[in-house]
């Protein structure tokens, strides 16, 4: 979508194609509150700036909708769509990964009582996998403002593929 054309959508609109980014509601009222943007890096900045902080009520009800990674979600949605795309470092042909991501996601999972989330985009299988083994050594306290900010630049990301000039 060009930004012209999310400046002058109504709310309604505007709110629809803001929550496949993050649906945190406040977030998403923010960011088509804030409207008309001069740029695109006006609201990347703004979009950046209204995620910090997510409360850790908003970081579970997101985290509700993002599937682990390793698991392509299958649904045709605008947000799963997203999270394949995100996941394409991850093959999932290859069987001595994808157990590992596996192993990893079932230890994170009891540690945390979440899923893993890491911003895929950009990252190789073998950078997640190296992440996830780190970030298993976290406490609970840590990996909390990991994983926030790790919903924050998934968020932003996402913005900046359906935003353009």
């Amino acid at each position: 979508m060009k930004l012209a054309e999310f400046n002058s959508a109504d709310p309604t609109a505007a709110q629809a194609t803001l929550r496949p980014c993050i649906d945190i509601g406040r977030w998403v009222e923010a960011v088509a509150g804030a409207r008309p943007y001069g740029g695109r890096d006006e609201l990347l900045a703004f979009a950046a700036q209204a995620a910090s902080p997510f409360t850790p009520a908003e970081v579970e009800a997101a985290m509700a909708h993002h599937p682990r990674i390793g698991e392509r979600p299958t649904a045709a949605s605008t947000e799963a769509s997203m999270s394949r795309s995100e996941q394409a470092g991850v093959d999932p042909a290859d069987a001595a990964v994808a157990k590992a991501l596996a192993r990893g996601n079932r230890e994170y999972e009891e540690k945390f009582g979440r899923v893993f989330l890491i911003r895929a985009a950009g990252r190789s299988a073998q950078d997640i996998l190296a992440a996830l083994n780190q970030r298993l050594t976290n406490s609970a306290e840590e990996e909390d403002r990991i994983v926030a900010q790790q919903l924050r630049e998934i968020a932003v990301l996402r913005l900046e593929g359906l935003i353009s000039e």
